[in-house]
């Protein structure tokens, strides 16, 4: 069985979202991609007064510049397409109000038919959570826990009611519900994350950093769901942050997914042979307009169904 494929939306500063959100939608969905994918960086620190992912010295890249906002993207995408899933890797849960944040994907799921994933992390810009004002980044793993009990409880039946430390529902009517269970996916790169992800969550979110590393996490995040007695299947979905080059990268250097589309096609090879059910391609960071984008995304696509994977 193929593995499904999904594709990153354009995002980046060299995109005019209004126009070229949609465009790219409805021909990755014409393409046959199965999921269209956005994701969150709030605002680019100018000097920068923290390390990209907290590590010192560590730049952050331009494509941060400017990033728009996740769920007014994927809003963009809505009406463009028909089938594809629409989801956030990841949306930064704690930056925003639970309660909100829970309406807003409920809207949008009811609006696209049934077709949202909430893909959930905590984050790690220091600044970002500054501007948000919503939650303190010590905080940020029992925010993380909350928001996912308020989108539960709104989502479920009418009436609801919440108490908790952010949120206070009295019993009340809040629709539109969602056309379906949203599903929530969360990332797991700690014992903690995981068990948070075996316990409440429908899926994992990791990252293609390598197959040694990607299977080391699939096999310890198998066995702690044994080890809790998780009954329902974990879906995964991979994010392949891919730098496409036209011609083959030789360089010693390179790093999974790095190269032309035969060397990034190999390495889907390599990485499906794990197990896991998809993959999403991150491929508009580096393209230099729209154009490009679906260019590279549909020779992808048809080189990995070639492929057979």
């Amino acid at each position: 069985m193929a593995i499904r494929l999904g594709l990153s939306l354009p995002q980046a500063q060299q995109y005019d979202i209004g126009r070229d959100v949609p465009d790219v939608a409805r021909t990755a969905e014409r393409i046959g991609y199965e999921s269209l994918w956005v994701y969150e960086r709030a605002l680019f620190p100018e000097p920068q007064t923290q390390g990209l992912y907290g590590i010192e010295g560590l730049p952050w890249p331009d494509e941060y510049r400017g990033v728009p906002e996740p769920l007014v993207t994927l809003t963009l995408a809505v009406t463009a397409t028909e089938r594809a899933e629409l989801g956030t890797s990841v949306l930064v849960a704690p930056l925003h109000g639970p309660f909100q944040l829970a309406k807003a994907l409920g809207t949008l799921d009811a609006a696209s038919g049934g077709r949202v994933v909430a893909g959930l992390g905590t984050g790690w810009s220091l600044d970002e959570y500054a501007a948000a004002g919503e939650a303190s980044f010590e905080e940020r793993g029992r925010v993380l826990d909350e928001v996912i009990d308020v989108c539960r409880a709104v989502w479920g039946p009418d009436p609801v009611t919440y108490e908790g430390r952010l949120a206070k529902i009295a019993s009340a009517v809040v629709a539109p519900k969602p056309a379906r269970p949203i599903p929530i996916l969360l990332p797991g790169n700690s014992k903690k994350a995981m068990t948070r992800l075996v316990d409440r969550a429908e899926g994992w979110m990791p990252i293609a950093m390598g197959v040694e590393q990607l299977d080391t996490q699939w096999r310890q995040l198998q066995d702690l769901a044994a080890e809790r007695g998780r009954a329902t299947p974990i879906r995964t979905v991979v994010r392949v942050n891919a730098r496409y080059t036209p011609k083959a990268y030789d360089g010693a250097d390179r790093s999974p997914f790095q190269g032309n589309v035969a060397q990034i096609v190999e390495d889907l090879a390599a990485h499906a042979a794990i197990g896991l059910d998809e993959f999403f391609f991150e491929l508009q960071g580096h393209a230099r307009d729209a154009q490009e984008l679906k260019d590279v995304a549909a020779e992808v696509y048809e080189a990995v169904r070639a492929a057979g994977i």
